[in-house]
């Protein structure tokens, strides 16, 4: 990951270094484990439910995966990629050609999708999704919270291998080829004090996004793996100034935040270009963000205090940041 000359932006990455891989299991018919360390043995920055890292493969390919291994082994992270068809040739890299011994990039860990206290926690994950949910279940565990996991998957061998979650009674395990399709409604919460994390396919996620919140209740929390609808927006220019340097710059209809700055000699330290990630995150000192990303919840929509600049805009004709 490109490190600059000006201090990075708000949960950015502040460093890369190199992992080794030290373990690669299957776990479902298309989905590998990756256990990596570092290459001394010395011990790794701690994370917490919800966090995931990223790894650069050669030929500088840079993704980002949701830790689920133990979080209290400080010296070993873990995990779960999905082989997928028509990515971008990550995941392929890893099925095909990624081995033990080999050596990777590494930048994190950031956590986007941080599990907030409740009173009992539904738990919702389709396929891939289960990954930041598993260390979630042991955090519940831990503080001695209630909870409930809907896991779903098109069939059974696309299901990831829960390890010490195999069979616990409050997962439900919903088989859609033997199942069909699940009535989400039927899980929706009415108690204000149950909590909603859901990690998954974008049709679950706007599922479980249009559920009524409780009466003093809180909004599902989801986390995606692609960009919502809403980057495609109608886009007009505007100018952001970058507040550190005091250089201002114009940002056309069809460009990107991150893209002016860098014409105008500003780096950006950028990752997924989708929204996603959340390593370009940059806080705001005036104006009010157009949000496009898929990470900011409601709230933290209409405070306006950060944006994420790869995919971000601004309502008005000026935005001022703290970069």
């Amino acid at each position: 990951m490109t490190m600059t000359m000006h201090a990075p932006a708000r949960g950015a990455v502040l460093d890369t270094t190199t992992l080794t891989v030290t373990a690669i299991t299957r776990v479902a018919d298309d989905v590998v484990a990756v256990e990596l360390a570092r290459p001394d043995g010395s011990r790794l920055p701690d994370w917490a439910p919800g966090a995931h890292i990223d790894i650069e493969l050669p030929g500088g390919k840079r993704r980002q995966y949701s830790l689920c291994g133990d979080r209290w082994n400080a010296h070993a992270y873990r995990v779960a990629v999905k082989r997928e068809p028509d990515g971008r040739g990550g995941s392929a890299y890893v099925h095909d050609s990624l081995a033990v011994g080999d050596a990777v990039g590494f930048g994190g860990p950031r956590n986007n999708f941080r599990l907030a206290p409740a009173d009992e926690y539904l738990f919702v994950a389709g396929g891939i999704g289960i990954t930041p949910i598993l260390p979630m279940l042991a955090q519940a565990e831990v503080v001695g919270a209630p909870w409930r996991l809907l896991y779903l998957v098109r069939d059974a061998s696309s299901a990831l291998d829960l390890g010490r979650w195999n069979g616990h009674p409050s997962i439900t395990f919903h088989d859609a080829s033997a199942l069909g399709r699940c009535d989400l409604d039927g899980w929706r919460p009415t108690d204000p004090g149950v909590r909603v994390w859901a990690c998954g396919p974008e049709r679950l996620l706007d599922a479980v996004e249009a559920w009524p919140t409780p009466e003093g209740g809180v909004a599902p929390k989801t986390e995606r793996f692609t960009a919502s609808a809403a980057v495609d927006a109608v886009s007009r220019p505007f100018e952001v100034v970058a507040r550190r340097s005091g250089r201002a710059t114009r940002v056309e209809a069809g460009g990107t935040i991150a893209e002016s700055l860098r014409r105008a000699g500003i780096d950006v330290i950028t990752s997924c270009g989708q929204g996603l990630c959340g390593t370009c995150e940059t806080d705001v000192i005036a104006g009010t963000p157009d949000h496009r990303d898929a990470l900011l919840d409601d709230a933290e929509r209409a405070e306006g205090r950060v944006i994420f600049p790869c995919v971000s805009r601004c309502i008005g004709d000026r935005i001022v940041l703290d970069i």
